[in-house]
């Protein structure tokens, strides 16, 4: 069992309240993963202190000088990338491959920070006058905090992270509950790597708390936040009347649309890997398929066919597909979806129970599920399962499909399955989503690419990923100059 404690100002320091909470591996819940340090309001406290007694020092160091430890992050974690990937599924639960490809997104993530810190700047504007310059310089916000979901424990932080500090912010990481090991294995990185001591702090504990604090505290400039529609509310609303920058990114409920004229065998295969990969637990994971009635018997008999090939149990076994839920609150909840459905008239074609043979009784563990004969007002067309479940929904023709995959007040990623390339277009301009792919699965994400949802999937403001989520940690000064006189 490794132990963490939290980390505050550049030291590793146990709660005020000397208070601990441990983890559990969800594929063998006898194994305890981890025992962490909970962190109250004093420790809050002093991480924002901490930040903004750091922030000057680490403002004025150049960009290009923060750059190089982001690099030299990415190479500490690339050389640890096996351990960490290990410990990734030990916590969180998903398969060894999709653990080593999250830690390789971190470095990767690193890298392209680093490599972005020669190009940060502002512009140079032509002025109307002569002898006179007009430009502008990006500068940093000052303290900001990110809040970070358990199901990518190590990417999601570093998508934040990497940019915050190159911007030349200080932070104040908050990871989720259930898997902050990967969170605190990113702030080591950092430390190794030079990061100077404030410039980022590690809260481990209840998350009420650590928002009930940055809400007053008059050092919090900005707060990006990835998780549930419901805290991401409450946390806009605690934080709007100090009208601190915010960026909310939150819940989907993704769809896949499958025309008449698609290669059915590659529709299978994208939806089955998007519904059923990561254990359905990625905001962008296909949910529901939106089928058009011509061939949704043929697309669901064969999806059917698919479910039943992929191997459910532990991450860390050979030949796995799905590893277990995250815990048995999330499980339960996948479960009572299934019996949801099928009260309000759809019917289970595959699935729909949890796996308790052999070791999978010590774990967390659901067949992949298929769902069809679903209507767009049934809740499991319309609420985010966040578990192997995929609804499958026959609709007319495409202006349906279009109708009932904009239907919903979200929109996070959508999936397009064609081979009509007008329809396609049509399809790009006409889906209320910030991610819309063609012939490709709804998950996954390029990290050099803009990423973010419309509707209530996201404050639609800032986007995250790629060069333009530095726009969100940075402020804009517009410098006019003289030089005439």
């Amino acid at each position: 069992m490794k132990q963490y404690s939290l980390f505050l100002n550049g030291q590793w320091a146990p709660s005020t309240s000397a208070g601990t909470f441990s983890t559990r591996n969800p594929a063998d819940l006898r194994e305890v993963v981890a025992e962490y340090a909970a962190g109250g309001a004093e420790d809050v406290h002093a991480a924002l202190e901490a930040a903004r007694t750091a922030f000057p020092k680490w403002a004025a160091t150049t960009v290009v000088a923060r750059g190089r430890i982001l690099s030299k992050a990415s190479q500490l974690l690339e050389s640890r990338k096996a351990e960490l990937a290990e410990l990734l599924t030990r916590e969180e639960g998903k398969t060894l491959a999709e653990s080593t490809g999250e830690v390789q997104r971190a470095v990767d993530i690193f890298r392209f920070f680093g490599g972005l810190s020669y190009t940060v700047g502002g512009q140079t504007i032509p002025h109307d006058l002569p002898g006179n310059l007009l430009l502008t310089k990006r500068e940093a916000l000052g303290v900001v905090c990110l809040i970070t979901p358990w199901n990518f424990p190590i990417a999601i932080p570093a998508w934040k992270l990497a940019p915050a500090l190159l911007a030349g912010n200080t932070v104040v990481l908050k990871p989720a509950s259930q898997a902050p090991a990967l969170a605190l294995e990113l702030a080591r990185a950092l430390q190794e790597a030079g990061l100077p001591a404030g410039a980022l702090n590690v809260i481990t504990g209840e998350g009420r708390a650590f928002g009930n604090s940055i809400a007053v505290h008059p050092a919090v400039k900005a707060v990006s936040f990835t998780g549930s529609y419901a805290v991401g509310h409450g946390l806009y609303q605690a934080l709007a009347p100090r009208m601190v920058r915010t960026q909310l990114e939150m819940g989907g409920k993704n769809p896949t649309i499958v025309l008449e004229d698609a290669d059915l065998d590659l529709a299978v295969n994208l939806v089955a890997r998007a519904g059923f990969g990561l254990t359905g637990q990625a905001c962008t994971a296909t949910s529901r398929v939106i089928v058009e009635q011509s061939v949704a018997a043929a697309f669901t008999e064969k999806l059917v066919s698919k479910a039943r090939t992929w191997k459910v149990g532990s991450g860390l076994t050979t030949g796995v597909d799905i590893g277990p839920a995250v815990s048995e609150a999330q499980l339960q909840g996948n479960l009572d979806y299934v019996s949801i459905a099928q009260n309000e008239g759809a019917r289970l074609v595959t699935g729909g129970r949890r796996l308790t043979d052999g070791d999978l009784a010590h774990g967390l563990f659901m067949e992949p599920t298929v769902i069809d004969q679903v209507t767009p007002s049934m809740r499991i067309a319309r609420e985010e399962v966040f578990g192997p479940v995929i609804a499958v929904i026959a609709v007319a023709d495409f202006t349906e499909a279009l109708s009932v995959a904009n239907g919903l007040d979200v929109g996070l990623s959508a999936s397009l399955v064609t081979r009509d390339f007008k329809r396609a277009l049509e399809y790009v301009d006409k889906i209320e989503a910030g991610v819309v792919k063609v012939n490709q699965i709804s998950t996954g994400l390029a990290l050099q690419a803009p990423f973010g949802g419309v509707k209530q999937s996201s404050t639609d403001t800032f986007r995250e990923q790629g060069a333009g989520a530095l726009d969100f940690y940075t402020r804009t000064k517009t410098v006019y100059l003289d030089y005439s006189v």
